[in-house]
């Protein structure tokens, strides 16, 4: 069985790969402090349809290049589009 991750898109400068941060929220189990940790995974992305901000699954694969280790599944949610901001008239 391979591992399925859901995380954010935080690079897509580079062909057909995507930077995925996972994030995950644990208590400490010595102080019981809530902490938080993210992985950084490298994906592949054979369409290049993901970009900065979207939510996606990403599943274990074999070796795709030094660094690349999992591929992407789907895009959970698009990010949200940040067009131009209103110019406020004076």
């Amino acid at each position: 069985m391979r591992k399925r991750l859901v995380g954010t898109v935080t690079g897509d400068k580079m062909s057909k790969s995507r930077r995925v941060e996972v994030q995950r929220v644990y208590r400490h189990p010595k102080y019981g402090k809530t902490m938080r940790e993210r992985m950084v995974c490298h994906a592949h992305d054979e369409e290049n349809a993901s970009h900065v901000g979207d939510v996606v699954e990403i599943v274990e694969s074999r070796p795709l290049s030094k660094l690349k280790r999992w591929a992407l599944v789907k895009i959970v949610q698009k990010a949200l589009v940040t067009g131009t901001t209103p110019e406020v008239s004076a």
